[in-house]
């Protein structure tokens, strides 16, 4: 939001800077057709000399920083558990830190760093080397080529580098931001205490068709640390139909709050003899779509489910007899959705006798 905001000034900015060009050229054609424009003042050679004005930096004609990048900082890391690491005088040293985008600070919790040898084990895979939790991390490397693996959440980077016997400090660039989901009816009311959860996936397609999936079953009022990238997010509200699909962006060093809107309810179904009655147990419950697809199906006294707005056929069966009842879910409204026995059998009865 604040990037898209940013963008817009930076367009109104040209905007400005391309009208006032405008206005100074019409000036000068019109004075230069009713007079002669005077000949500017001889400068002052005791003058003082102003100071020169530092430069505005556009953000977005800079130079982008290189996600992997040498650094000048002190040899002396902060506290981290490191595991696998042993000292020696023939090793090198290697330093590493990590930031989320160029202008913001170095990471000091939240980063799992792995050490990999290029070289692949007996089973074709890369051994691990080295890791360490926290922070910023330190490591003692033998002499050879290696891959840096970075984690902050979600958000992954991996670089290669070539270790001798030398002292090396690098900083690694995630690129990375956060996203936060939250959920809610029509009315604007939060049903994060509801069973909603999220999954992410990213925007591309296997061979299979399928998206990659990136996290799943996240907790609404978490925050989820990605890559700066444009995401496929499906939240469900339920375990039936109440599902809503959206693409979200992550934008570098931002936190993303978003909040998706579901139309559903909680229904609860119930077989009984009379309105207000006792429901009657061992029942087995269909609930169709008015295209006739089978939505969802349970048996019991008391089922309940989160549905999608609209308009449902519930088909209960009990002691061989099947009832049948239509009812609407609206979105918001938790409903308790009676199926009377005599009113189904006495309809049932008419529709055959009519046919």
């Amino acid at each position: 939001m604040i990037f898209n905001r940013f963008l817009k000034g930076a367009a109104l900015a040209i905007v400005i800077g391309v009208s006032s060009v405008a206005m100074v050229a019409s000036a000068g054609f019109a004075q230069s057709v009713d007079a002669p424009m005077p000949p500017a003042a001889k400068p002052d050679p005791n003058a003082p000399v102003a100071e020169p004005e530092e430069e505005i930096i556009n953000l977005l004609d800079r130079e982008p920083e290189p996600l992997f990048s040498d650094i000048l900082a002190p040899y002396a890391p902060a506290t981290a558990a490191t595991h696998g690491v042993s000292n020696g005088l023939r090793q090198g040293a290697l330093y590493l830190m990590a930031k989320l985008t160029q202008d913001s600070t170095p990471l000091d919790d939240g980063l799992i760093w792995r050490i990999y040898s290029e070289t692949t084990n007996a089973d074709g895979r890369l051994e691990l080397v080295a890791t360490s939790e926290g922070g910023d991390a330190e490591f003692r490397l033998d002499p050879g080529t290696y891959l840096i693996h970075t984690a902050y959440g979600f958000a992954q980077a991996t670089n290669r580098i070539v270790i001798g016997k030398e002292v090396l400090s690098k900083m690694v660039t995630l690129n990375a931001g956060g996203i936060k989901f939250n959920a809610s009816l029509k009315d604007g009311d939060s049903i994060n205490h509801e069973p909603i959860s999220f999954d992410i996936y990213g925007m591309t397609f296997d061979a299979r068709g399928e998206r990659d999936k990136v996290a799943s079953n996240v907790k609404p009022g978490s925050i989820i640390r990605l890559s700066a990238d444009t995401y496929h997010v499906v939240s469900r509200y339920g375990d039936v139909n109440a599902v809503v699909r959206a693409d979200i962006q992550v934008l570098p060093g931002k936190l993303t709050e978003a909040t998706v809107l579901h139309k559903a309810a909680d229904i609860t179904l119930k077989l009984v003899n009379e309105r207000g009655g006792e429901a009657i147990a061992n029942t087995t419950w269909s609930v169709l779509s008015p295209g006739g697809d089978v939505v969802v199906e349970a048996t019991g006294a008391f089922p309940d489910f989160v549905l999608a707005a609209g308009e449902y056929e519930a088909i209960a069966r009990n002691n061989g007899r099947t009832y049948l009842h239509k009812f609407e879910v609206a979105s918001g409204e938790d409903n308790e959705v009676e199926v009377v026995t005599t009113m189904s059998e006495l309809a049932s009865q008419q529709g055959t006798a009519s046919n």
